[in-house]
């Protein structure tokens, strides 16, 4: 029987970091086929993708990747609980997967899946150290941190597993399982050779952090040892075409003029905002002119840059508090931005296993027949992310490529 392996990413880029990951994944799954749930032209902690979701798509087709499913924009620029949840809520309604493999500093699943149980249940005990770990002043994250470790009790076993970012996502990714009550099976592949945030490289593995802090500093040197060929010769074409967004300060201008058109009540309407920053937002874009000191403006000890910088996000998307919380409460549709021969033979064996699944192939064929307003708004959301995004190309910046642009079939 045919096993099929999900993968949940933004490649971005694609590198031989992630070829690892693919190859470990699918040896330790033992699975026939692969299915990625990608982020789009927006990512999960206030970035950019550095090329268009088409080009990142073709990428992890042309590296083993058999189909590629866009993630929303709504779960893609969320928290990592949203962002997890909504891309198993896809994996899931898909009704093929047998597995889902995610990397992590913490190779072991049994530890991530003891935070994930803390976490998702919230025993009385934990919620009472949050709350006073939260009266100091600390950040979310740090304050939840503190609580699970004195939680569990196990500093040896537990030390640092909430201040890793892969860890962090993967443990939500266990938690969107047990909320779901999904039957998919969680494999945990240790990163390999550098850690998430790494400048440097080692034995032709860098991170997606040190590839585009390379490409932002004119460092192209290393770069074709750093990436499968393939991924290489895309990101190539895309810096010659002027297509390349570095990252979210490219739109500085269009993020500044939006949050001076907006009123302090509307930048309140944004997700993540909330104890008066509005008011402190609202201050920083009427006295200054650039990202870099909106955000020194903006930011506190108790407002990591990640969170300010997918509030941003939100304003240049026009992405609201309701609009999140009507992604929490949808099944999303699969929007297939790539796929190969094996990746059409795993579309039609979706649209068997879940013929309620809405399956878009073609944007405009399903804002005709489409009759659910909330799965239109979700897409009406990626379709003006596409239109904002080209904005920061050098030359032809063309709107309504989620229109025009065909599925990328290799």
């Amino acid at each position: 029987m045919s096993k099929v392996l999900g993968i949940v990413a933004e490649y971005n880029p694609f590198h031989n970091g992630h070829l690892y990951h693919l190859e470990k994944a699918k040896k330790d799954t033992n699975s026939n086929y692969t299915v990625a749930i990608m982020s789009g032209n927006f990512t999960q902690r206030g970035g950019t993708s550095l090329v268009d979701k088409w080009s990142k798509a073709e990428a992890a087709v042309s590296a083993g990747i058999d189909l590629v499913i866009e993630l929303p924009v709504l779960y893609a620029t969320s928290s990592a609980e949203n962002f997890a949840e909504g891309a198993v809520k896809i994996l899931d309604a898909l009704k093929i997967v047998d597995s889902i493999a995610f990397g992590a500093e913490t190779p072991d699943v049994e530890v991530l899946d003891k935070c994930a149980d803390v976490l998702f249940y919230e025993p009385k005990q934990y919620k009472t150290l949050l709350s006073h770990e939260l009266s100091k002043g600390l950040s979310f994250p740090k304050a939840r941190e503190n609580a699970l470790m004195m939680y569990l009790n196990d500093i040896r076993r537990f030390a640092k597993t909430l201040s890793s970012p892969n860890n962090i996502l993967g443990i939500e990714y266990l938690k969107a399982l047990k909320k779901l009550k999904s039957p998919l099976e969680a494999f945990s592949i240790p990163r390999y050779e550098v850690g998430h945030n790494d400048l440097g490289f080692n034995n032709h593995i860098a991170s997606s952090t040190a590839i585009r802090n390379m490409i932002k500093n004119d460092g192209f040197g290393a770069l074709a040892s750093l990436m499968p060929s393939s991924s290489y010769s895309i990101l190539m074409k895309n810096m010659k075409a002027g297509h390349i967004i570095s990252d979210i300060s490219v739109f500085e201008k269009e993020i500044l003029f939006t949050l001076r058109r907006m009123t302090t009540a509307q930048i309140a309407e944004l997700p993540d905002v909330t104890e008066g920053l509005e008011f402190a937002i609202k201050n920083a874009a009427n006295s200054c002119n650039t990202f870099h000191e909106l955000m020194n403006l903006i930011k506190t000890k108790r407002y990591p840059a990640t969170r300010l910088q997918r509030i941003l996000v939100y304003a240049l998307l026009g992405i609201t508090k309701k609009d999140l919380a009507m992604s929490k409460k949808v099944e999303p549709y699969a929007r297939v931005l790539a796929l190969n021969k094996r990746g059409k033979f795993l579309i039609a064996e979706i649209a068997k296993a879940n013929p309620k699944l809405q399956i878009i192939t073609s944007v405009k064929r399903f804002t005709d027949d489409n009759s659910n307003k909330n799965l239109q708004v979700m897409l009406e959301k990626d379709i003006w992310a596409t239109n904002v995004y080209t904005l920061g190309y050098l030359d032809d910046s063309s709107s309504n490529l989620d229109f025009t642009k065909k599925i990328v079939t290799l």
